[in-house]
């Protein structure tokens, strides 16, 4: 380690920009971190893989100040550091996109930007609006977003908000004299392929003069824009391998201990039934604030998937259908029964689940316990009359933590301590506890999560339609929309214009002629 490099030898040595060494975390009754080390050069992309759960976000939020190690080191440019807020790792040139977004909604986008590090955009305590627009505008423009720098950020969607929140890390550039660190966690998780094309031309133009550290579960990603890629797993660091000798199979290895499998995807044919049957979900006429005439058929046991690129209202008529976002005219029935679309309570006394996009704003309450999530919507399944009795919900939601192999300490830990994948059975299981959903809407439920994890998603998606439940799916790929799907729904311009049929024996659907209509 103590290697005298001749003069000579300089120009050539790969410069440490960051490297941790032995890092330790401890949570009760969990071990984050076990000893991990990782070492990110100068001028590399440094891909870091594992599973919910394996340390990933717990070593992020070290380097950036969020959380303090209990032992280990963290140096940066071949000095050791303690990083004890964001602004602090920030100082020292790092910077990070959370996969969890930390805009303001109620400021601008330019605000956003520059918030922290304003710079010219405020005078003498007063903010200067041209001087900052214009600085919001050179950081969107390295990403080529036509994002309005003085729109309100609670007005864009999620996929705009990720753009600005990459705009905003880059502002690192002009904070700091030291060739920085940038940390992207699943940068692209909601991104359409010509946004990610984009990222991915920013990430390599930043290797020209910073280091970043990128963060995905989609491993293809990883082994297409990284050199290296760096493997946790169980809070430690068990290997890493040049992404030009890795393949996606061999990285999940390492993470897990077996190959990927795509065994959750349709494998036969999906047979129509032997009689015609009546819908559970018929949707005639819906119109709303981006959605217009939306027709739509979900039968009892099927999984509809809906298509459509950002904008094209899938997202809208899927909140709709929960109460969630208002309707202007249309008819929806459930089991011949009108379906009382005024709000989000009525929705669940009729039998309808929802899962939210954004699990941690609107699927969750964070600080509240693991059994008090599970049974949220269904206060009878811990009450009797109007007296809690926590045995009776004991009882209950250690089944479900056993039965969905929830990784918790205890079912009294508080929801926002768990790994994403985790958070996300929770939020399933709410509706497997509840007994009476006959429709599921499920918007990008695997979201953020690792192929294992996604894998457990699957197969109680599968569960839940075996059971007769009615599930209309909101996918976080076209890949996934076409193999977890039994009909396929494309939407375009707010309408609901094709429809196609799930793969039939050898001739499964082509991903092309899908891709063509959205």
């Amino acid at each position: 380690m103590n290697m005298q490099i001749e003069p000579e030898q300089r120009a050539t040595a790969p410069v440490t920009a960051l490297e941790v060494r032995g890092l330790v975390k401890h949570y009760p009754g969990v071990k984050a971190l076990d000893g991990v080390d990782l070492v990110v050069r100068q001028h590399e992309v440094v891909g870091l893989a594992g599973e919910n759960g394996a340390g990933k976000s717990t070593l992020l939020k070290a380097l950036v100040g969020l959380v303090r190690p209990d032992d280990g080191e963290i140096w940066v440019r071949g000095e050791k550091v303690r990083l004890r807020s964001v602004v602090d790792a920030a100082d020292h040139g790092i910077g990070m996109v959370f996969q969890e977004q930390s805009l303001v909604p109620n400021l601008t986008v330019a605000e956003n930007i520059v918030l922290g590090s304003e710079g010219l955009g405020v005078r003498r305590g007063v903010y200067r609006w041209d001087a900052m627009r214009r600085l919001a505008q050179e950081q969107l423009d390295k990403i080529g977003s036509r994002i309005d720098p003085l729109a309100r950020t609670d007005t864009l969607t999620f996929a705009d908000r990720q753009m600005v929140e990459i705009a905003k890390v880059l502002r690192i550039e002009e904070r700091t004299s030291h060739p920085p660190v940038i940390i992207l966690d699943e940068p692209t998780s909601v991104l359409e392929s010509k946004e990610i094309d984009a990222l991915f031309t920013q990430v390599r133009r930043l290797r020209e003069f910073a280091s970043v550290v990128f963060v995905s579960h989609r491993l293809d990603e990883v082994l297409d824009v990284c050199d290296r890629v760096a493997v946790l797993r169980g809070g430690q660091s068990v290997g890493e391998l040049p992404t030009a000798d890795a393949a996606p199979d061999q990285l999940h290895r390492m993470m897990i201990g077996s190959t990927g499998s795509d065994d959750h995807y349709h494998g036969a044919a999906v047979e129509p039934p032997a009689e015609p049957r009546e819908p559970r979900l018929v949707v005639r006429g819906l119109c709303g604030r981006t959605f217009r005439d939306v027709d739509l058929d979900v039968h009892a046991g099927e999984i509809v998937g809906i298509v459509g690129v950002h904008g094209s209202g899938r997202e809208d008529v899927c909140r709709a259908l929960f109460g969630a976002e208002p309707t202007t005219a249309g008819e929806v029935t459930l089991d011949g029964e009108e379906l009382d679309l005024s709000g989000t309570r009525a929705a669940c006394a009729a039998g309808v689940g929802y899962v939210p996009a954004e699990r941690k704003t609107e699927g969750m309450v964070g600080p509240m316990s693991v059994a008090d999530n599970m049974t949220l919507t269904k206060q009878e399944a811990r009450c009797s009359g109007p007296l809690v009795r926590p045995r009776k919900q004991a009882k209950l939601v250690d089944t479900w933590i056993q039965r969905l192999s929830i990784r918790t300490p205890h079912r009294g830990t508080p929801i926002q301590r768990l790994s994403g994948g985790n958070q996300q059975k929770v939020v399933l299981a709410r509706w497997l506890v509840s007994g009476d959903v006959r429709l599921l809407l499920l918007d990008h439920p695997t979201r953020g999560l690792d192929i294992g994890a996604r894998s457990e998603v699957y197969r109680l998606m599968r569960e839940l339609a075996s059971s007769g439940v009615a599930t209309v799916l909101l996918a976080d790929s076209l890949e996934e929309a076409i193999g977890m799907s039994d009909r396929i729904v494309v939407m375009n311009d707010g309408r609901a214009t094709t429809e196609v049929d799930a793969p039939v024996g050898d001739k499964p659907t082509p991903l092309d002629l899908v891709k063509e209509m959205v």
